[in-house]
């Protein structure tokens, strides 16, 4: 079974047989280095990353996005994918196939580490189809098999180092830093969820642009500042000035620039000058400007 097969069984199972949850109901854990099963949940897992969790892994270990790319992720495809996805690479060569960033201490990038690992042992999904756009998000508990973390939760040992034990599933989310990740989780989604990628297909130079602007930033990096790109749009000069000294401004001008590349929407617009020699050649041609 290929990756990509993987991930869409377990997705049929959750929306099939998880308990569904409410940011208000309760569930009780606690993960820590004493709990005997420490590290183990860090392994053999596929963890898919957003554009954001790339952006702040890279930054974290001081790598350019194409080289922590190359090194730390894999891009599974299927024919039946409409847009690039980026797994955590494992470690094949070690039992366990332990994430490459975990160590025997724990998580070597924890303060920058993904959403999924924010999240766990919470998942979230929705049950959201093209016939029920609007399905709402749920959440779900994974209680997987040899996860001590419940059982610790319920000991009088649990509360280790003065640690929380019972929480909401907002509690925990705020806790653990997720409200930062959601909300820009929720601007990719704005893209990767876009209406019309419901109706089209996209080409190998459509798919190469999607995964640069959200995941190779450096090298989008270069298209905006490395080309005449500046000389063909039309770009705020505070927004160029932003996206010269930070990364966060540059991810947000992607999203933006594939609106326009992909959808045709006018997020980014041609300059006066390129705009008036587009409508003259397709004057001259005999075709009538939009």
């Amino acid at each position: 079974m290929s990756t990509m097969d993987h991930i869409d069984k377990v997705r049929e199972q959750i929306l099939n047989e998880a308990e569904r949850l409410g940011p208000d109901d309760c569930f009780s854990f606690s993960c820590h280095p004493g709990v005997s099963c420490f590290n183990e949940c860090c392994g053999d897992v596929n963890i898919a990353l957003t554009p954001y969790d790339v952006l702040r892994l890279k930054r974290r270990l001081g790598l350019s996005s194409t080289d922590f790319l190359e090194r730390y992720t894999i891009k599974p495809f299927t024919k039946e994918q409409k847009l690039p996805v980026v797994l955590l690479k494992m470690d094949e060569t070690k039992p366990g196939k332990p994430c490459h960033l975990v160590t025997a201490e724990g998580c070597s990038v924890y303060d920058d580490r993904p959403w999924p690992c924010r999240m766990y042992p919470i998942g979230s999904a929705s049950a959201r189809t093209e016939q029920d756009p609007d399905a709402p998000e749920f959440f779900f508990v994974m209680q997987e098999e040899g996860c001590e973390g419940f059982a610790e939760a319920c000991s009088p040992e649990g509360r280790a180092g003065g640690a929380k034990r019972s929480w909401t599933i907002r509690q925990w989310m705020d806790d653990q830093g997720v409200p930062e990740y959601n909300s820009w989780g929720e601007e990719f989604k704005e893209i990767s969820l876009h209406p019309r990628l419901q109706q089209m297909e996209l080409n190998p130079q459509q798919m190469e642009m999607f995964y640069t602007a959200c995941y190779d930033l450096d090298r989008f990096r270069g298209f905006v500042f490395e080309s005449s790109f500046l000389d063909k749009y039309e770009v705020e000069p505070e927004v160029v000035e932003a996206m010269r000294g930070g990364d966060e401004a540059l991810l947000r001008f992607a999203f933006r620039w594939l609106r326009t590349c992909l959808f045709g929407e006018q997020t980014v617009k041609l300059s006066a000058a390129v705009a008036e020699q587009y409508k003259k050649r397709l004057e001259q041609q005999g075709m009538k400007p939009k």
